[in-house]
């Protein structure tokens, strides 16, 4: 009897056992069952988004997130030809200088309310600069997912070695840092490189000044205003004067190697370059170089407010999940974890009192620049225009094209750009 009994039990377990396992896998979403987001991810961001997706998966068991890496150099015509296919994603990380161009095609769900409800997306711990790029008329289009903004790299030991203890602050004691750096290093190196083929750090420059550089809601250019004159002249002035070389990046070779040799001492660049330059600087000079924000006109100056944003499609049928990876990617220790895989740094302020980023003394110059980042023009020109303020500024270094002559040219080409812009605007309809 004992062991009919045993037995009777045995199978009494295993029924047991087979029914709650039933009942999970009835619980369970099946894979078909599952919601699919489509998220379109750029660049590098593509390689390690996934290492943070399973977490996410793991909260919302009823929530698939299909994942697809589109280059950077395809990326705006793959958007575009999406758009007119009606094959757009849920969500994607858009560059927020392309922001202005998906609203004005009407393509974006505004996140206003979202955002206002959400425990996780506080607006006032974003950096002011930063939240603005993702601005659009009188709406929310995005969420800014990283930052990235421009301040300067120096070699601290030539600065020393020129008389300066501190770097500069003003675009006066700018000047004389780069004259007394250009006497020390002699014939044949610079006190500053400047690649002329890259605009952002001219348009750094610029966006220290009060003037905006499009006039009346972005229908006119405003390039020949007495402020980017003077910004353009400053700028022109570093190759005049010999500090810095008429040339393009393609020209030096390998930044870090001149870096390293001493044949410049300043470079405005991003945040990539912190680890960069910890990577490719000999050990000898590891200790020589520094970051620190950028010197304006009359003290500490603004910067550019890069970097990408999330977004979400209107014509998106699983808008509230999207929204909720949004809030997943949004927080901070999950944006303290993205950082430490690619180096991009967080848009919010908390994200930044974690120990490794708080600690890091390269990226103390960048959170004092964000905090005076301010956003391009926001019109879907923008990059076309911004390409033509590169272009006559290096026409400017390379010729000697008068301010006044180079600044009154720049303004009929990008007013003639904006054409279209006006025509819509007058009409009645938003770009």
């Amino acid at each position: 009897m004992r062991r009919v009994g045993r037995q009777q039990t045995r199978l009494t377990l295993r029924l047991v056992a087979g029914t709650c396992l039933a009942l999970l896998c009835a619980c369970a979403p099946s894979h078909s069952e599952r919601e699919t987001i489509r998220f379109w991810v750029m660049g590098r961001e593509g390689e390690v988004i996934a290492q943070l997706l399973p977490e996410f998966e793991r909260s919302n068991p009823g929530v698939q997130v299909e994942l697809q890496q589109v280059p950077w150099s395809a990326a705006h015509e793959k958007l575009l030809t999406a758009f007119a296919g009606g094959t757009l994603p849920d969500l994607c990380q858009l560059g927020n200088t392309w922001l202005p161009e998906f609203a004005a095609l009407d393509t974006l769900e505004r996140l206003d309310s979202r955002a206002a409800q959400s425990r996780i997306v506080a607006a006032k711990d974003y950096f002011p600069g930063i939240w603005d790029t993702n601005i659009a008329g009188d709406g929310l289009y995005g969420i800014p997912w990283y930052v990235d903004t421009r301040v300067l790299f120096y070699r601290s030991d030539l600065l020393r070695k020129a008389g300066y203890d501190q770097p500069p602050r003003s675009w006066e004691e700018w000047e004389r840092a780069l004259a007394a750096i250009k006497r020390e290093v002699g014939p044949g190196r610079y006190a500053i490189l400047l690649p002329l083929n890259e605009f952002e750090p001219l348009l750094a420059l610029a966006l220290q000044q009060p003037a905006p550089l499009l006039r009346d809601d972005g229908r006119w250019a405003a390039f020949g205003d007495p402020d980017f004159r003077r910004t353009l002249a400053f700028y022109a002035g570093m190759f005049r004067n010999g500090w810095a070389p008429a040339q393009g990046d393609a020209q030096i070779g390998n930044v870090w190697t001149e870096f390293a040799h001493g044949y410049f001492s300043f470079y405005i660049t991003g945040p990539w370059n912190i680890g960069e330059f910890k990577r490719r600087l000999p050990p000898e000079r590891q200790a020589d170089w520094m970051t620190a924000p950028l010197p304006g006109p009359d003290g500490p100056g603004a910067s550019t407010a890069g970097g990408s944003s999330l977004v979400i499609f209107r014509s998106s049928r699983h808008a509230q999940a999207a929204w909720r990876l949004i809030e997943y990617l949004s927080e901070p220790a999950v944006q303290v974890r993205f950082y430490a895989l690619t180096g991009n740094l967080p848009p919010r302020r908390t994200a930044w009192r974690d120990g490794g980023l708080a600690a890091d003394r390269y990226a103390k110059a960048f959170l004092s620049q964000l905090e005076r980042a301010r956003p391009a023009p926001k019109v879907p020109e923008w990059e076309r225009i911004a390409r033509e303020m590169q272009l006559t500024a290096e026409q400017v270094v390379r010729t000697g094209m008068d301010i006044d002559q180079a600044t009154s040219t720049l303004d009929r080409r990008v007013d003639a750009m904006l054409a279209k812009r006006r025509w819509m605007l007058a009409r009645g309809r938003s770009q």
